[in-house]
């Protein structure tokens, strides 16, 4: 187990299997020195823990820890292509879609949840650029989905 991995340990969290897409894509592809993540969805076992717009059927506080699951999701993306996630020189960025309700503006505060376990297990190295975009609708009726570029070393 790396430095990464100790980490997310310390915060009481484990790696999950890469979840299976849900389409015609694949969870990762590495680009030179970087790795793109598709979107990750926050499931936990296979299965959306919740459903439905932030602000309406699911709260901002509850959104919040989906977007820490997708940030997990991602990283056991990123690991199965480059095998150690101390490879990882800088999380570049990070795109947080928000399922919303109409007046829902809270996107930021949500997409939080990815930003903040990162600065936890990569601390300088977990710095990045974000967009937080509030959308109309996620596949499978997710609330939040997540996707994240960074660079590693070989």
């Amino acid at each position: 187990m790396g430095q990464v991995e100790q980490r997310l340990a310390e915060l009481g969290l484990t790696l999950p299997e890469v979840a299976a897409p849900v389409a015609a894509y694949v969870p990762a592809v590495r680009d030179g020195v970087h790795v793109l993540t598709s979107g990750q969805l926050p499931f936990v076992g296979g299965k959306l823990p919740l459903s439905g717009k932030v602000g309406a059927e699911v709260t901002a506080e509850d959104a919040k820890e989906l977007a820490q699951v997708c940030a997990l999701n991602a990283l056991a993306a990123v690991k199965s292509v480059v095998g150690d996630l101390d490879r990882v020189e800088q999380v570049v960025k990070v795109v947080g879609f928000v399922a919303s309700a109409p007046d829902f503006t809270g996107q930021p505060g949500v997409v939080n949840g990815t930003s903040e376990l990162l600065g936890k297990v990569f601390g300088e190295r977990g710095v990045h650029a974000r967009s937080a975009v509030g959308v109309a609708v996620l596949p499978l009726d997710a609330p939040v989905e997540v996707e994240l570029m960074v660079r590693v070393r070989d």
